[in-house]
């Protein structure tokens, strides 16, 4: 039996194992320790038992976490060869000015309509000439988006808070 073309209507997709197993049972244990803990009483047992239920439902989500990471990883991989195949060489070179967002937005288009699409979106992202191609992923950057009113507001001259 053949699964049904993904579409944004059904992309969704329930995991069972973690869905009605995992998560609830460690939320369950976690709510139980907590009433255990109301009704019985500080005590180090239960203070244990608490630490332990955080942990698990910290060690359950976190792996839901990972799951999703490598699944968005994987669809921009994906995306990015779908669009060096599709698009004209013009375009293929701005591949990597799209966001993450974008991608994952055009993921749902036809590859008669994605050229269009990515010419659309490449045009109304504002810098998008500007945009840094040397962006390492998982490395921590800081983004300020200045606000001239309330630069203005204050006295403060836009372009100088640009240079410092």
């Amino acid at each position: 039996m053949s699964k049904p073309t993904q579409s944004f209507e059904n992309h969704a997709a329930y995991q069972p194992s973690w869905h009605y197993v995992a998560f609830p049972a460690a939320f369950f244990y976690f709510v139980w320790t907590v009433i255990v803990l109301v009704r019985g009483g500080v005590s180090a047992d239960a203070l244990l038992h608490c630490v332990l239920a955080i942990g698990v439902v910290a060690t359950v989500w976190a792996s839901r976490i990972m799951v999703l990471t490598v699944q968005d990883r994987i669809i921009r991989l994906e995306m990015r060869l779908r669009l060096r195949e599709v698009l004209p060489a013009p375009l293929a070179a701005r591949i990597p000015e799209l966001t993450k967002g974008q991608l994952i937005g055009l993921r749902f288009a036809s590859d008669t309509e994605l050229p269009g699409l990515v010419e659309r979106v490449l045009r109304g992202v504002p810098g998008a000439v500007d945009v840094r191609a040397d962006w390492q992923a998982d490395v921590p950057t800081t983004r300020i988006d200045v606000r001239p009113d309330q630069l203005a507001r204050h006295g403060i001259d836009g372009a100088e808070v640009m240079r410092t």
